[in-house]
């Protein structure tokens, strides 16, 4: 098929159900209109995938890029989209809050597959989406073991309740009590497995195996913390920075200031769950262990009138990102190296901000040491000026 004239980008948006797939094949011009070009409905099966590769093949334009955003619908869009991955198409995987906030953003009021697919395709069209990464066999393997045990530990918690609620009723059905004893046992039987399961794999992959060694040197991360932390991350492999993950994680702060009005800032709480829910017991373990950079962050925001579940809070934050650098580092944690950053601060001089290249440096900065603007020398460690918190 012949490129159309002024034919600037193709975007093709998947609304994905479980059973059913609204596909809208849209298109953007140099006059930035926003066309829709097609659109129908197909089985979320594999015939259907072939079906959706047929159709894209038969309407696109030669020369000019096609990408297909699509929504993360459950576990029901990761076929479709390996397919396509595999098909070398350029997939972008939303969250569903992202999806629903844009198309409340231009407008739609209505609420369809048909519409999302649309706003799913306009937005691909005028954003540049990340890419989404297909995680590994092994790391997919580890996110359905870790997400069992989660499920199973949730249902023996709720089994435990009922227990302790029938025995303070004031009448008690031995039934029903026999019931739930055998639910327990089931439950907590199938937790062992699942547990060695996710340490028999981790042992047996030899890329995992060693980095995971090494963040076990924090006293009071175990190993399902971390197997949850690399299922539910793909390793690591998809950020960049520090603040990638912690928003990926919801533990980013959302402000709350309009002119002279000035709200709470709150933990945002929209990331993914399991590794929040998964970093809970590693906060107390850290803290009970008096490992130094937690236990301190803990006490001084218990200083500072902090609730404790909020100090507890601020630990998980900075064992999440501690564990990211030590898995990025491929280094074990050393417990002094802060201790040691702060007494080795001021032995030379540290630059605030790099405005220019390290060759330059000595050109520009001055021969001796002088007071900065706050009145600080500028031998100072950066900590005295910024806090980290």
């Amino acid at each position: 098929m012949k490129t159309l004239p002024n034919l600037l980008s193709q975007n093709i948006g998947v609304d994905v159900s479980k059973d059913s797939l609204d596909v809208v094949f849209s298109t953007i011009d140099i006059q930035q209109y926003v066309k829709i070009k097609a659109s129908r409905r197909f089985a979320n099966s594999p015939s259907g995938f072939k079906q959706i590769h047929q159709w894209i093949e038969s309407k696109k334009a030669k020369d000019v890029e096609v990408r297909i955003s699509m929504e993360a619908t459950g576990i029901y869009y990761e076929q479709l989209a390996w397919f396509l991955q595999e098909k070398k198409y350029a997939v972008s995987v939303i969250l569903p809050t992202k999806a629903k906030r844009y198309l409340q953003a231009i407008g739609h009021k209505s609420k369809s597959d048909k519409i999302d697919a649309k706003g799913l395709a306009r937005m691909g069209l005028e954003q540049r989406l990340a890419l989404w990464k297909p995680i590994s066999k092994n790391v997919y393997h580890l996110r359905l073991l870790t997400r069992q045990l989660e499920d199973f530990n949730n249902q023996r918690t709720v089994f435990l309740n009922q227990l302790h609620a029938l025995g303070h009723s004031a009448y008690s059905v031995q039934e029903v009590e026999k019931s739930l004893k055998k639910m327990v046992k089931e439950l907590e039987k199938g937790i062992s497995q699942l547990e060695k399961a996710i340490e028999r794999l981790i042992k047996e992959d030899e890329v995992l195996y060693p980095k995971v060694q090494k963040i076990l040197s924090i006293k009071g991360v175990g190993l399902k913390t971390i197997a949850v932390l690399l299922a539910e991350t793909n390793g690591f492999v998809s950020f960049e920075n520090q603040g990638q993950l912690v928003s990926y994680s919801g533990y980013d702060i959302v402000k709350n200031q309009s002119g002279k009005r000035s709200g709470k800032a709150r933990m945002s709480k929209k990331g993914n769950a399991h590794i929040r829910r998964a970093m809970h017991m590693p906060a107390f373990g850290v803290v009970r262990n008096q490992v130094i950079p937690f236990v301190s962050l803990y006490e001084r925001l218990i200083g500072r009138g902090k609730k404790k579940m909020q100090a507890y809070v601020a630990v998980q934050r900075k064992l999440l990102i501690l564990i990211w650098t030590l898995w990025r580092k491929n280094e074990s944690y050393d417990q002094n190296f802060e201790q040691k950053e702060n007494t080795s601060g001021n032995d030379e001089p540290k630059l605030l901000f790099s405005l220019c290249p390290v060759w330059d440096i000595k050109e520009i900065a001055p021969a001796k040491a002088r007071a900065t603007q706050d009145e600080l020398p500028c031998k100072v460690s950066p900590e005295a000026l910024f806090s980290l918190l």
